[in-house]
């Protein structure tokens, strides 16, 4: 599956940004779908995920409360609402994809086998 991100930009602080992340390729449904982020000279950090039933999604400490996963399998696209956005939600955001991947290792980003391109998110105070 190819994955693009997109809907990154600069947004003020407290403001709001949709991305999404959208897949072509193998079928969509059968995917774990995820998203990780990266600030500059930092390791990807795990932000959330999303299992194919859509049930249960999980989220980062950092951004429980805040962020929102979701998808739509009939759009083949995955989505990230992030509201009340702060200073250290700076990062470039990745989406993520695998049909293999095991519950512990979801925080692993070396466990996904797709990864998108990226999109930069920019908060300013």
């Amino acid at each position: 599956v190819q994955l693009q991100a997109f809907g990154g930009g600069v947004v003020q602080a407290g403001g709001s940004l949709r991305l999404s992340c959208a897949a072509s390729g193998r079928t969509f449904s059968g995917y774990t779908l995820g998203w990780f982020r990266q600030a500059t000279g930092k390791e990807h950090e795990f932000i959330a995920v999303i299992k194919r039933t859509s049930s249960n999604p999980i989220y980062s400490d950092s951004v429980k409360g805040r962020f929102t996963i979701s998808r739509d399998n009939d759009k083949s696209t995955l989505y990230l609402q992030m509201n009340s956005l702060q200073l250290e939600d700076t990062a470039i955001y990745f989406c993520t994809a695998s049909r293999t991947i095991i519950h512990s290792n979801l925080g692993v980003p070396s466990s996904w086998d797709y990864w998108g391109q990226g999109t930069q998110v920019t908060v300013s105070s």
